[in-house]
């Protein structure tokens, strides 16, 4: 299993800020923020499942554009893959028609581009034989993480959240688990809009990686352009012998 970094920042400006969105084995997104838009017109098409952590804009900004584009190119409809909450959501208030069409009854009901897969936290799944599982978050809207086990190796998403006990006990339970990439939106100094939010900052992440009892390689995603120094400044001030490095735009993982 291949993963690379569509996009792994809070915000947008300039060539390496894309909001978050991963490509794992060239058919499946976790999360489809503006990233995916690099991607060419080839392998948009190739995209066959769409895994979203959550319903907000940093996150989905580019499933639209994604179904619109490439729906007519297909032969089978794209499959978004969320919890109960965030399939309303999506279709409650981004295809809505009045935002943009809702491609989960066009071009007919009975062969949509989009259709929707609830999935449930705690709960395999099974995408072409790769077993992704969700994770419990805690955000200010439903939320998710994902394990994504490959059978040698796993990596854990953590999605966004804040502090999130329910999380690690899933976490210490992974065997082979090989690299954890966990948000950090906010600098210290950001606490208080931070934790209104449901983010962590430097000073709630070496609270949450104290909870790690296992051995990974930790990235750092979800930084807010224009504080990515400060907090990656405050988060090795504080982070101890765990060490998280940021995770950075292109980056690419072997599992």
């Amino acid at each position: 299993m291949k993963l690379c970094v569509l996009g792994c920042s809070a915000g947008i400006g300039g060539r390496y800020l894309r909001t978050t969105s991963f490509l794992v084995d060239g058919d499946v997104l976790i999360d489809a923020g503006t990233g995916v838009e690099d991607l060419s017109l080839a392998k948009l098409s190739l995209i066959d499942y769409v895994l979203v952590s959550h319903s907000h804009l940093d996150h989905v900004s580019s499933l639209p554009f994604l179904v619109d584009t490439v729906g007519g190119m297909r032969t089978k409809a794209i499959t978004v893959y969320t919890t109960r909450a965030t399939i309303e959501i999506l279709g409650n208030h981004l295809f809505t028609w009045a935002i943009w069409p809702d491609f989960s009854e066009i071009p007919t009901l009975d062969a949509p581009y989009l259709r929707y897969q609830e999935i449930e936290v705690g709960k395999t799944m099974s995408l072409a034989g790769r077993r992704p599982r969700p994770l419990p978050a805690e955000h200010t809207v439903p939320a998710v993480g994902f394990d994504l086990a490959s059978g040698h190796a796993s990596m854990v998403f953590t999605g966004d959240t804040g502090s999130n006990d329910a999380l690690w006990k899933l976490v210490n339970r992974i065997r082979n688990l090989r690299y954890v990439i966990i948000e950090t939106a906010f600098s210290n100094k950001e606490r208080q809009f931070a934790e209104d939010s449901k983010h962590l900052w430097p000073t709630t992440l070496t609270t949450e990686l104290a909870k790690f009892e296992g051995h990974a390689e930790i990235y750092i995603t979800h930084l807010k352009p224009g504080e990515i120094e400060l907090t990656m400044q405050e988060i090795e001030e504080c982070a101890g012998t765990l060490r998280p490095r940021m995770l950075q735009n292109g980056q690419l993982f072997e599992l």
